[in-house]
């Protein structure tokens, strides 16, 4: 059942309990990934998000970085915004290119593609919102590597991306990268399911 709330305090297990069975949560979300990822032109990865999605991210970074109660305050903080609420859709898009000379070099053209980044769907297209709180491009000129966008749906596009069959395209329309990608059917259905 599809959460469309906040994570909590309550959420969060002791570590000694995740470090148990940490082999079997990643199975469990590594499966649900699958059909929350499309890749859109060479280097852009767009990863759907959810309750379960960043409950497992938390305990993660929990896991990793060892920070007790002060930390988990903070990684729920950072997460929250990312899970949806049921009126929108949220994704994190990555620009994934391993050398690191051509990966600067593409984010130095990609700045302002946080506004280029689009879902549609049914006649309808829904432009990201990309997150106001952090630096998406630099005075520079130089786009982040990572993106956070809100793809917010009004009750009628809900039930046209809801629809059976709905051809649904992730797109980025920027000057310097202009790809887009059709979402198979059960990444539609994956998607759906964040829509109350």
């Amino acid at each position: 059942m599809t959460k469309f709330r906040d994570l909590t305090r309550a959420d969060i297990l002791p570590m000694d309990r995740y470090e148990r069975e940490r082999r079997d949560h990643r199975k469990r979300i590594s499966a649900l990934k699958q059909n929350r990822r499309v890749e859109v032109g060479p280097y852009a990865t767009f990863y759907f998000e959810n309750f379960d999605t960043m409950w497992h991210q938390v305990h993660e970074m929990l896991a990793v970085e060892r920070g007790g109660e002060p930390q988990i305050v903070d990684e729920l903080a950072a997460y929250n915004p990312l899970i949806p609420k049921g009126n929108e859709l949220v994704a994190t898009v990555m620009f994934e290119i391993e050398d690191p000379v051509q990966r600067d070099k593409l984010l130095h053209r990609l700045g302002g593609v946080e506004h280029k980044i689009y879902l549609s769907f049914a006649g309808e297209k829904v432009m990201g919102e990309a997150d106001p709180t952090r630096e998406n491009t630099s005075p520079e000129g130089k786009a982040s590597s990572v993106q956070f966008l809100r793809f917010p749906l009004s009750k009628e596009q809900k039930v046209k991306f809801k629809a059976p069959g709905t051809q649904v395209v992730a797109g980025i329309e920027h000057a310097n990268y202009g790809h887009m990608a059709v979402l198979p059917e059960t990444t539609r259905q994956a998607l759906a399911e964040d829509l109350a």
